[in-house]
């Protein structure tokens, strides 16, 4: 088979199409023949070298995809061949076939596009994990979701809109129409808005009960100044840098809580349950068209580098896609 290979750390012109071994499933695994892959943050940070792959995953890009079961490996009940699913991944994605482990697979419903079903995964775990489970966002409170437009912002944008709460999304002007269409009621343009005065005027001076964080360090005094009381601060990015000076003044005064997370290096029991949740809780509102995958771009899978170029220059809205041959 054919997969991305990263040939040293670098940009995009270090992705390459390469010949390499079919993966082979083991125990609890399934393989599929991979359809689509979602393009993420992290596949950028882990071609330029800083974020490795997890022990024991695969070393090719791709966090996400979308295709058909062809093997099965011992243990596995639930899945067969020629079941239609998309999968969280630790790796390896950007491949003509990927072996994962079946607690990470999910059916495609009726209705979604073979390929548009590999925008879904990533976004809805993250989502789910961060904004509902360890963010206990409510209906009726305010989320204020950074980067509204990546494929995270949308997908956050919508489910808070289907659970009865109030979005608050940073992004640029000229996404705001397509955010707001999603279910955003407040839109701030981060590049020439204040986000904390726009939030605190958009509550009643309030803030905001949940903030989802991609920026880190530079975000996050500001951030613990839009807090609601009792506030949850919920940081998955570190665009904006990893260190910085936080006043425990403002944050004890609150009640606040700030929590970090990560997903890919999460071990698979926990994934597995991530994604069950999502089958539970995401999964009927897919299926009632409620929730939808936002794609920006479908590319072919050996134009990976191009994928790469296109969220470098933050203009999307929504998942990039690569489609395999």
């Amino acid at each position: 088979m054919y997969a991305v290979t990263i040939t040293r750390p670098g940009g995009p012109e270090v992705l390459q199409w390469s010949e390499v071994a079919d993966p082979r499933p083991g125990p609890g695994e399934v393989v599929i023949e991979v359809a689509a892959a979602g393009v993420n943050r992290a596949d950028l940070l882990q071609r330029a070298g800083f974020y490795p792959p997890p022990p024991g995953a695969s070393p090719y890009p791709g966090l996400e995809c979308s295709g058909v079961v062809v093997e099965v490996g011992r243990d596995v009940s639930e899945w067969r061949p020629g079941d239609r699913v998309c999968a969280l991944l630790a790796g390896g994605g950007y491949a003509q076939r990927v072996a994962v482990p079946a607690g990470q697979v999910l059916p495609i419903l009726e209705g979604v596009d073979l390929v548009d079903a590999a925008a879904l995964p990533e976004v809805a775990c993250t989502v789910w994990s961060n904004v509902f489970d360890a963010g206990r966002l409510q209906p009726g409170e305010t989320l204020l979701v950074h980067g509204g437009g990546s494929g995270i912002g949308t997908m956050a944008i919508q489910l808070a809109a289907a659970h009865g709460a109030r979005t608050i999304a940073t992004a640029r002007a000229d996404k705001h129409d397509a955010l707001r269409a999603l279910g955003a009621e407040v839109l701030v343009d981060y590049q020439t808005e204040d986000f904390v005065a726009v939030t605190r005027k958009a509550t009643g001076d309030a803030g905001a009960n949940v903030i989802l964080d991609i920026m880190g360090a530079s975000y996050l005094d500001r951030n613990v100044r839009a807090l609601a009381m009792d506030g949850r601060l919920v940081v998955i990015g570190l665009q904006g840098g990893r260190a910085a000076e936080l006043n425990l003044g403002t944050l004890l005064a609150k009640r606040g809580t700030i929590i970090a997370t990560a997903l890919r290096s999460r071990p698979v029991a926990q994934k597995a349950a991530i994604v069950a949740a999502v089958r539970e809780h995401v999964w009927p509102l897919v299926a009632s068209g409620r929730v939808r995958p936002v794609v920006h771009a479908r590319l072919p899978m050996p134009e990976a580098a191009r994928a790469h170029e296109i969220l470098d220059a933050s203009a999307h809205v929504g998942k990039v896609l690569l489609v395999a041959p």
